[in-house]
């Protein structure tokens, strides 16, 4: 209550454990986009079942550049232009930007994840008046900690998004220690 996070509402699929992991790694390893269509499939019934609102626009979580070259495509904008057409919602690849590289996240504590993203997002003048006023669904593959879409949904409210929720397809148990 004293610190409460920049999102209201978290729409999750699955929790991040077999088989699901696996077709998660495929979809964003493997040069797999087209699984990006079943995994919305499940957001979307996630998001019925807990009758969760539409957002106004959906927001991807932004890969740095050199991510994005290594992969070919960035799996959260697959997810996130998915769900827009799905919804009739507007989606915009590059609301928010990556201000600078990070370590990956695999490896690191949470304490550690919080510190190696503090700062690194945020959303360019230019698409302040996508986001000012609105509700934002920030759209993700998995979440962990949840450092990532932390960091992000702070950068929106910071631009004055009216309400943050996060879509994320899979949600690592918090027995996992991380």
């Amino acid at each position: 209550m004293a610190d409460p996070p920049p999102f209201e509402l978290c729409v999750c699929s699955v929790d991040y454990g077999f088989p699901w992991d696996r077709l998660i790694a495929r979809f964003k390893f493997d040069r797999s986009p087209e699984l990006a269509a079943l995994l919305v499939d499940g957001l979307l019934a996630s998001a019925q079942r807990i009758g969760s609102p539409r957002p106004q626009l959906f927001v991807p979580v932004p890969l740095s550049d050199h991510r994005l070259a290594e992969r070919g495509y960035d799996q959260a904008w697959e997810l996130a232009r998915r769900l827009g057409q799905a919804l009739g919602v507007p989606a915009q690849a590059r609301a928010v930007v990556r201000r600078f590289d990070t370590r990956h996240q695999a490896q690191l504590s949470r304490r550690e994840r919080l510190g190696n993203l503090r700062g690194a997002f945020a959303v360019p003048a230019r698409m302040q008046t996508w986001v000012q006023g609105r509700h934002i669904g920030v759209v993700d593959d998995v979440m962990t900690t949840g450092a990532t879409v932390h960091e992000v949904a702070g950068a929106l409210r910071k631009a004055g998004a009216a309400r943050v929720d996060l879509w994320v397809v899979a949600r690592t148990p918090p027995d996992v220690d991380h």
